[in-house]
Order: structure tokens, then sequence, then C-alpha cells
């Protein structure tokens, strides 16, 4: 079975490979020489993933699936929500969010947060949507190395140590992308034919 995974970011490429058995062969935006921008325009993360599977299957005929992932912030009324990834502007780092989000967060003592991720998985042009999402607060300071994006100020419930700080196996064992993913595979393993 191949399916492209529509994103540029290596990160979640990898997260995502690792998650998904061999029997699933994923190719990458660059795989299939897509250079393109596509415009996140939806106003939720669910409507992100569905505009960026739906352009790759229109414009290539290709199946596959689109992620779109947002940090939710109890304090932030949910912010930064679907502008999490240019939450300090339009072309910020990583660094960037997290130094606006901890300024934003100084001095608010309820610090309750959930990283939220939906797959759009498009077969034959028909959409099937995944939800994954896992609870935690966010920390006063950056700790770890690991991860990326909003993953140094991330702890999860019941745990000790932030996504930063875990391994790629303990981060997808409990990550909303793990979550999600794990339900994408488990519905690709019941589809009677195969894809593709």
């Amino acid at each position: 079975m191949k399916l492209v995974f529509a994103t540029n970011n290596n990160h979640k490429l990898k997260e995502v490979k690792q998650l998904l058995p061999d029997s699933i062969e994923i190719l990458s935006l660059k795989d299939i020489d897509c250079e393109d921008e596509i415009a996140e325009t939806g106003s939720t993360i669910p409507d992100n993933a569905f505009i960026k599977a739906r352009y790759i299957y229109e414009k290539f005929g290709m199946n596959c699936f689109a992620d779109d992932t947002g940090l939710e912030v109890d304090a932030l009324d949910g912010r930064p929500g679907v502008y999490s990834a240019r939450f300090a502007g339009p072309a910020c780092r990583a660094a960037d969010n997290i130094k606006k989000l901890l300024t934003e967060l100084k001095g608010i003592e309820n610090r309750k947060a959930n990283f939220r991720t939906s797959i759009c998985l498009m077969i034959d042009g028909v959409s099937t949507n995944f939800e994954g999402r896992v609870d935690g607060v966010i920390t006063m300071a950056e700790e770890g190395e690991n991860g990326f994006g909003y993953d140094p100020v991330f702890l999860p419930n019941g745990y000790t140590k932030t996504f930063a700080q875990m391994s790629d196996e303990e981060k997808n064992a409990i990550s909303h992308r793990g979550v999600a993913i794990r339900k994408l595979v488990d519905y690709l393993s019941k589809l009677e034919a195969p894809v593709l």
C-alpha cells in the first residue's frame, strides 16, 4: 500500500514512519516532486488537514493523508490552536512560538493545555478523519532536547518528562499524533481491497 503523507516536516515524517507498519509505503511531498505551498486557510484543525489532503489528491491523483496539529491552552482561550505553527508570526521559528507562549503565560497559574491532531485520509476521493489528543500542562521553562515544536514546554499528565525529554518511542506511545496514527493504521488494516 502506498500513501502520500502531505507534509514537508521531516520530524513529522519520521514520527509517522516509525508508527506505520512496513506494509504501508509512505511517500513525502518531496518524493512526488510537490514543492507547492498549500495554504492552510481552515478555521479549525480538521479543516486544515482536509484542505491539504484534498489538494494532493486532486492535483496528483494519489491516495494520501494529511495532518494538522494544534496546541490549545486553557488560559489563552484555546490559543494558539489552529495558528500553532505561526503563533509568533508568518515566518517564525519554533523557538519564537515558545517564547511568545511563555511570555503570555507569565504569572498565570492555570497552565492546562492539550495537543490535538487531526488526520484526514483521502482514498479514491473519499475522506475519513482520525483524531488524537493528549492533555497536560505548559512548563515554566523549556526542558529537553528531543522532539520539535512546543515539545520542550509540554508536560503530559501523569508524566515527569516533557515530550522533548522523552525518547521517540516514549513520546509516540502517548502522543496526540501517535493516537491518531494508530486509529489510521487500524482503519487501513481493515480495508478489504489493497489501496493503489
